[in-house]
């Protein structure tokens, strides 16, 4: 009997130390870093595809900050990201040169679309983008801006200026300063125009009745690249493990699974990575 009471209390430290070690051991030396992406990447449902993906072959877990881009790079400026994952070419490049981040990588690729009411009564149906946002300005059409200095809103104000309207847009112009999943839906409560990303489109699913009316314009090509916050400038930026996302996601398995990301059978975006 003496013998099973001294075995008992080892027996229950034992199965202690193992759960220690199986449970509360990974838990705590967990590595995470911080993202600062677009709202398109987190409303178009590829995280909640890609990361888990990345968290497996890395132990690396993702926590994303979805803004639009100008905020994700005013978040990385202040340290507060420690990889970027954005849609900007030009001001990715300039976040670069000031000495911001470390290499742009292209990564993947979708396009921008204007959406509207199937009736269109702007007459915007086409493909030039820039025919149509005049024939919106014309018709004083509602159109919902994000407003918020987004990639979506940058592409959307170059083609305003490409049609010589940088100021004159129509008494119907508003914007919103908002995401895009909420521009959707204020321009279906309200019979709006929008410009979209085309993945935020496909998982969108309160449309009503609008459509997408302007497509395939060469201009509307949308690139996204990811880059590394530059840890010369913050050395709390953990740009090792942003690295190995960096590395993984421009990798063979990272470009196939965005390229296996589909909504009934649709392609939402189209890898990118150059060796």
């Amino acid at each position: 009997m003496q013998k099973f009471r001294n075995f008992w209390p080892l027996a229950l430290l034992q199965t202690a130390l193992a759960a220690i070690l199986t449970i509360a051991f990974p838990v705590a030396w967990a590595q995470t870093i911080v993202m600062a992406s677009t709202t398109s990447t987190e409303q178009s449902g590829l995280f909640a595809h890609l990361l888990p993906q990345f968290r497996q072959a890395s132990g690396i877990d993702v926590k994303v900050v979805a803004v639009g881009t100008g905020q994700a790079l005013d978040i990385a400026r202040r340290g507060d990201a420690d990889v970027l994952f954005v849609h900007d070419p030009k001001a990715e490049e300039q976040f670069v040169t000031d000495g911001w981040g470390l290499k742009r990588h292209p990564v993947m690729y979708n396009d921008f679309v204007l959406v509207g009411p199937r009736s269109d009564p702007a007459g915007a149906r086409g493909r030039d983008i820039v025919q149509a946002m005049r024939q919106l300005a014309g018709a004083h059409a509602p159109f919902i801006s994000r407003g918020d200095k987004s990639g979506t809103h940058s592409a959307e104000l170059r083609y305003w200026a490409q049609a010589g309207l940088t100021e004159a847009r129509g008494r119907g112009y508003r914007e919103c300063g908002c995401g895009m999943g909420p521009a959707l839906n204020m321009a279906a409560a309200s019979g709006a125009y929008v410009l979209a990303d085309r993945g935020t489109w496909l998982n969108f699913r309160n449309r009503a009745d609008l459509a997408i009316l302007v497509e395939g314009d060469p201009r509307l090509f949308n690139p996204y690249g990811v880059l590394v916050v530059n840890p010369a400038r913050h050395p709390q930026v953990k740009a090792a493990e942003a690295q190995k996302f960096v590395d993984w996601v421009t990798s063979p398995a990272g470009q196939a699974a965005i390229a296996s990301y589909r909504i009934g059978g649709q392609a939402l975006f189209f890898p990118d990575a150059r060796p």
